[in-house]
């Protein structure tokens, strides 16, 4: 299993850079951030400073979207920070959601993001892309390599992820619903003639390690609430009873909770202590983030590379980003990666 995290761009930008840099040095592969520009300073002027400051980490957002995005920009910008740097970005896109909702828009429609991942994809791997229905190739590109990566929830995104993506992101670590999800986008994968197991699953969520429970858990109740916007949304399309492709019902531990959801406030998207979140119960936080001592973080680690996650993303928004990139460089990244070691050599 890799590991990453997941940064907020809020200024100043060198606190971004030095967080990545700190990451990297614990044993993390990837730096993602929020791409949001209303909330947050624009990520790809930021991404070539850690990209510079860094020598292995793969950067990229989690997650842009082709609403506020154009698709031949996005492949534009991967394609010349490769170029740049050597083949070290990545690409997760979804629908979009406090982009285009801080804006008064609307998250794009899944024939929209379906023509995005496909423009991205051809374009960031200096392929030829079709454009318009017109054939457009970047001359200038050469040997660019980019995964692009979808974030989903929802029946029809899922099968979307399944057919398109390189990978599949997964913002919520509850193993339950984690394995209905995986197990939906692999559904779609085969069913679409695609190898199921060519796909990497990354899981993404915030992580505290320590022993006060408590304030740990109100330090990351963010999360259920920001996950919440988006199953409100399926419960609102689909009804609590969604399906997915292959028939499997959408886990309804993953839509009762949000029966008491009663607003969100943008202005304190993703950020700890905020004041919309109170319909969000501790069973919910522990479920859906990792919070408690590193035994516990490994145990449940275990339980969702054993699902098939290729990835934990932390979502680093609290108040010990430091102590918790400690914990995980010098004990939990270990014991997994080293017990994975341990198998391969046996």
């Amino acid at each position: 299993m890799d590991f990453g995290i997941v940064l907020q761009n809020n200024p100043p930008a060198s606190r971004v850079v030095d967080l990545a840099r700190q990451a990297e040095d614990q044993g993390f592969g990837y730096v993602w951030t929020f791409d949001s520009h209303l909330l947050w300073q624009e990520p790809f002027v930021i991404y070539p400073a850690i990209l510079a400051a860094t020598e292995r980490v793969i950067v990229g957002p989690m997650v842009t979207n082709p609403a506020t995005r154009d698709s031949t920009v996005l492949a534009s910008m991967f394609a010349t920070l490769n170029d740049t740097y050597g083949n070290r970005t990545i690409c997760g896109i979804g629908r979009g959601d406090s982009a285009v909702r801080t804006l008064h828009g609307r998250p794009a429609s899944l024939a929209t993001l379906r023509e995005s991942v496909a423009v991205i994809k051809d374009l960031g791997n200096s392929r030829e892309a079709d454009v318009n229905g017109s054939p457009v190739r970047f001359a200038w590109s050469q040997g660019s390599e980019l995964d692009v990566w979808v974030a989903a929830y929802g029946p029809r995104a899922l099968t979307l992820a399944g057919e398109v993506g390189d990978g599949y992101i997964l913002q919520l670590a509850d193993p339950d619903i984690a394995a209905w999800m995986i197990g939906a986008v692999r559904e779609a994968a085969e069913a679409a003639g695609r190898d199921p197991e060519a796909l990497k699953f990354c899981v993404a969520a915030p992580a505290y390690v320590g022993d006060d429970r408590p304030h740990m858990r109100d330090q990351v109740r963010w999360f259920g609430g920001m996950v919440g916007n988006h199953v409100a949304e399926i419960v609102a399309r689909y009804g609590a009873s969604a399906t997915s492709s292959g028939g499997a019902r959408i886990p309804a531990a993953l839509t009762d909770y949000i029966k008491g959801r009663e607003g969100y406030d943008y202005a304190e998207h993703g950020r700890a202590g905020n004041t919309h979140t109170e319909f969000v119960p501790d069973d919910v936080v522990d479920r859906f983030c990792l919070v408690g001592t590193p035994d516990e973080h490994i145990a449940r680690l275990k339980e969702l590379e054993a699902l098939g996650c290729d990835q934990f993303a932390i979502y680093l928004q609290h108040d010990a980003q430091e102590e918790t990139l400690k914990a995980y460089g010098e004990t939990i990244i270990p014991a997994i990666q080293g017990a994975h070691n341990q198998g391969v050599s046996a």
